[in-house]
């Protein structure tokens, strides 16, 4: 009973964050995450290399050593550990720490890979609880999924539209201009020109080139809002329109999910249960009481 205690309670404090110690241990374990990419990134300079290089070491095996200890904890604390090793975050725990040892037995610049662990800051929408703010991604994501029908139409439409302004790029600007020596070279220029990037790599010369190239440019600005005009009508019906299915996942649109609750499944390693929840949603084991 003493090692069960002692196991749901570290259980309790780095994998949820409702208590003060679980929510200091993973601010305290963000902290670190971000001081590791840090030392990472002021690693990859050479000038500051050559000087601190031999601190960066010993300082990135510190934080090698931390998250190797954070992650067999996780495993240990875990009923079933293959199911949090086979899970997003597990996966990202375990890659985060790999590529150290790894660069123990490979030379080269695998140790710049731990830059991975940046990704665990996606953390903190559970830590502080700004889950909610995930059901205005998940609104956004259904919204595409609902107008993906017309943007493919959109996309097609845009395509054969570069390789037609291409083609009468090259008719015009072919013999002249050796930017564009070839169609797909010309549809490349199209590509930059209407989507307004406008590298600058590739010009025309001759005036009617210039002209043609005007008028992509102002066709340009009305394509572009035409995919974000479709989003945001879309975005706004799945807001407004609670009766209203989304057709991918079946759920009602304009539900928000209800991510407040940080307790995570001591079976499945998996969270977002209500606040009263007793068992977990997914598996039904009786959750950390």
């Amino acid at each position: 009973m003493a090692e069960t205690s002692l196991r749901d309670r570290v259980h309790e404090i780095i994998f949820e964050a409702d208590t003060p110690v679980g929510k200091a241990f993973d601010i305290i374990l963000l902290v670190l995450i971000v001081l590791s990419v840090i030392t990472v990134m002021l690693e990859s300079s050479q000038e500051i290399n050559e000087q601190y290089g031999h601190i960066f070491t010993v300082v990135e095996w510190v934080f090698t050593v931390v998250f190797t200890i954070e992650y067999l904890l996780r495993l240990w604390t875990t009923r079933l550990p293959w199911k949090y090793a086979l899970s997003f975050y597990g996966i990202v725990d375990l890659v985060a720490i790999l590529p150290s040892y790894i660069g123990l037995l490979v030379p080269g610049n695998s140790q710049y890979a731990v830059i991975i662990r940046i990704i665990r800051l996606l953390r903190v929408f559970r830590i502080f609880k700004l889950g909610n703010y995930l059901s205005e991604g998940d609104q956004l994501r259904r919204a595409l999924i609902a107008s993906r029908n017309k943007i493919g139409v959109f996309l097609f439409a845009v395509s054969l539209l570069v390789v037609l302004i291409g083609s009468i790029m090259f008719l015009i600007e072919g013999g002249n201009n050796e930017g564009f020596s070839s169609i797909p070279r010309a549809v490349y220029w199209a590509i930059v020109t209407l989507t307004t990037v406008g590298y600058g790599d590739i010009t025309p010369k001759t005036d009617v080139g210039q002209f043609l190239s005007a008028i992509v440019m102002i066709v340009g600005y009305a394509i572009i809002a035409v995919p974000t005009g479709i989003v945001t009508n879309e975005m706004m019906s799945t807001e407004g329109d609670p009766t209203k299915k989304d057709g991918a996942s079946g759920r009602f649109r304009g539900r928000k999910a209800n991510f407040t609750n940080t307790q995570v499944c001591r079976y499945c390693a998996r969270d977002g249960h209500a606040d009263d929840a007793v068992y977990c949603k997914y598996c039904g084991g009786r959750l950390n009481p």
